[in-house]
C-alpha cells in the first residue's frame, strides 16, 4: 500500500470504516489500483503473437453480443426475408465461429505455457469455464436458427440428453426455452465470466513465458528426457 494509501485510510471515518460500501471501494482500490486496471504499457513479451489471441476473442465477442441482440430484437422473420436482416444473421455466424477459434487457440497456447503459474489457477479456471458456457451458447444458437439444419440437430440431441436424464429441463425442441437460454441465462453466464477473467488478469498481470533450459556458453539446449513409465 502507497503512502497516499496509508493517509486516506486513516482518514475515513468511523462510519466510513463500517459501511460496506466504503468496504467494497477499499478492497477493489486495493485490487484492481488504476494503473494495473487500465495500464499504459505491457511487459514486451507480450508482443508475440499468442498473446494477441486473448484480445481477438474479446473483440469477437463483442461483435456477438452487438449482432446477436439485433436479431434478436427484430425476430426470427426478419433475419429470414430480408436482406439486413440476412447480413446481420451471416454477421453473427462469423463472429462466432472467430470467436470460438480465437477462443481455442488462446486456451491451448496458455495450457502450453501452463498459464496457472504465479498463482492464476482462477485465471485459468475462469478461462476454460467459460470456453465450456460458450459451447453451450453455440449450441442453442444452433437449434434457434428454424431451419432443417436446426431440426436435424434438435432431433438427434434429444435422445442423447434424454439418454442421460436431462431431456425433461432442458427441451432442445422447445424453441421458446432455447432461445431464452441462448439470448439470456448463456450469455450472462459467459460475460460474466468473461470480465471475472479479465479482471483476474489484471489483478495478478500477464502470465510470462516459460523460462529457458539453462545452458552452459557455447553448447545447445539439452532437452530433457523422458521418464519411463
Amino acid at each position: 500500500m502507497t503512502a497516499a494509501q496509508h493517509a486516506s485510510a486513516a482518514s475515513l471515518t468511523e462510519s466510513e470504516r463500517r459501511s460496506w460500501t466504503g468496504w467494497v471501494r477499499r478492497r477493489a482500490l486495493r485490487s484492481f489500483p488504476p494503473d494495473e486496471l487500465l495500464p499504459d504499457s505491457q511487459p514486451i513479451y507480450v508482443a508475440s503473437w499468442i498473446y494477441v489471441f486473448g484480445v481477438a476473442t474479446i473483440a469477437a465477442f463483442i461483435v456477438v453480443l452487438i449482432s446477436g441482440g439485433l436479431l434478436a430484437l427484430r425476430g426470427p422473420m426478419w433475419w429470414h426475408s430480408s436482406d439486413v436482416g440476412h447480413y446481420v444473421n451471416s454477421l453473427h455466424l462469423w463472429s462466432v465461429e472467430l470467436f470460438m477459434a480465437f477462443m481455442v487457440i488462446h486456451l491451448w497456447g496458455k495450457f502450453f505455457m501452463a498459464a496457472w503459474r504465479g498463482r492464476r489457477a482462477l485465471t485459468w479456471i475462469t478461462g476454460a469455464v467459460s470456453f465450456l458456457a460458450s459451447i453451450g451458447t453455440a449450441f442453442t444458437g444452433y437449434l434457434i436458427q428454424q431451419n432443417l439444419d436446426s431440426q436435424w440437430i434438435a432431433t438427434q440431441a434429444k435422445d442423447g440428453l434424454n439418454s442421460v436424464g436431462v431431456g425433461a429441463y432442458f427441451n432442445v425442441l422447445d424453441f421458446g426455452q432455447m432461445l431464452m437460454w441462448h439470448i439470456v441465462l448463456l450469455p450472462l453466464a459467459v460475460g460474466f465470466l468473461v470480465v471475472a477473467h479479465v479482471l483476474l488478469v489484471r489483478h495478478r498481470g500477464v502470465v510470462r513465458p516459460l523460462p529457458l533450459p539453462r545452458t552452459k556458453p557455447g553448447t545447445a539446449p539439452q532437452i530433457p528426457a523422458q521418464e519411463s513409465s
